[in-house]
């Protein structure tokens, strides 16, 4: 790693990073470079050696130029990490020369190099009981889940909750987390073998939503009345049914349009059983409500440590994997969290 200097910086060399040179596929235009030059914090920064990154989905549109946030190549892609604190920025405090923490990157650097800056807002100190593979993993969907459920759905204990892609990685979090809010949990996922994901997670029911419409069945499970609560990273054909299953007062909580397609509701849907869409961009709390990250912090790591929650990680992949487990992840050909061993 290098040597710890008198002023409790972490002095390193250049390191390898992985760094998209031209926007497309990731397998295709992401390239691991040797011998880049480690970054320095500016204010409100941390110099971290990330020791594990958690892959999401919008990793792939990230490099594909798909995605809101759009930096000029060459970046790294990769956004939530496990690691170590190396330098702190000239204007942040709390955090240690090896401290091990989790946190998100800054907008301009990658988590996938080894050496990244994190926000000082959003890194985190963690038990030292939990491996550097579920703490790269409880950062952007747990965070993402506990904020959709308790902040803009206001989930109650005895609630029924609705989660769709149920074992993807903020589906399968937000299973857990309604679990351990008291909920009743149904969930969608595609294929028995993700069906089986989702029952294992907490869900009491679980539905292959590619053997048929869920609205069915969820009234079904619900005597005809409906859920209280959704959750959807889908979007698309997925939002337009899920109103339908919507309990009086229900709340839909979007997420995501992982469809591809940005639904619409009529507004006489709404009036009709008093139910409410609302939205959720976890991030843009950060210039709203900065506060909300360490309270759900605390509490995230409240719960894992009682058993209540638990990522499930389909893979820990070495770093030179990297590119093929984002494409893996986009595909849908995994279950949970992919996370990289840097």
């Amino acid at each position: 790693m290098g040597l710890r200097c008198p002023a409790g910086v972490w002095k390193t060399g250049p390191v390898k990073a992985w760094r998209v040179h031209e926007l497309g596929e990731p397998v295709k235009v992401m390239r691991l470079d040797d011998g880049v030059d480690p970054p320095r914090p500016g204010p409100g920064e941390i110099r971290v050696a990330p020791s594990t990154v958690g892959l999401n989905f919008f990793d792939d549109l990230l490099c594909r130029g798909l995605y809101q946030h759009k930096p000029a190549p060459p970046f790294s892609p990769g956004v939530e990490l496990c690691g170590q604190v190396l330098e702190s920025g000239p204007d942040v405090a709390g955090f240690e020369v090896g401290q091990r923490v989790i946190g998100m990157c800054s907008p301009s650097a990658g988590a996938l190099a080894g050496e990244t800056l994190t926000d000082a807002r959003l890194t985190f100190a963690i038990p030292d009981a939990m491996p550097d593979e579920v703490g790269a993993a409880m950062v952007v969907t747990y965070g993402t889940a506990h904020a959709a459920l308790h902040r803009r759905a206001r989930l109650q204990p005895g609630e029924t909750v609705l989660v769709h892609a149920g074992a993807g990685g903020v589906g399968s979090a937000a299973i857990q987390l309604a679990v351990a809010g008291g909920a009743r949990v149904l969930a969608t996922a595609g294929g028995p073998e993700k069906v089986e994901v989702c029952r294992t997670l907490g869900a009491e029911v679980a539905i292959d939503y590619t053997a048929g419409d869920f609205v069915g069945p969820v009234r079904e499970a619900t005597a005809g009345k409906g859920v209280d609560v959704v959750v959807d990273p889908v979007g698309g054909d997925v939002f337009d049914r899920s109103v339908r299953c919507l309990a009086w007062e229900g709340r839909l909580v979007v997420i995501g349009f992982t469809s591809g397609r940005i639904p619409a509701l009529p507004a006489n849907l709404a009036l009709l059983k008093n139910i409410s869409v609302v939205g959720l961009a976890w991030g843009a709390y950060l210039g709203h409500d900065p506060s909300l990250f360490p309270a759900i912090h605390d509490d995230l790591i409240r719960l894992w440590e009682q058993g209540k929650v638990d990522p499930l990680i389909h893979t820990v992949l070495p770093f030179e994997e990297a590119p093929q487990g984002i494409s893996d992840l986009a595909s849908r050909r995994t279950v949970g969290k992919v996370v990289v061993r840097i």
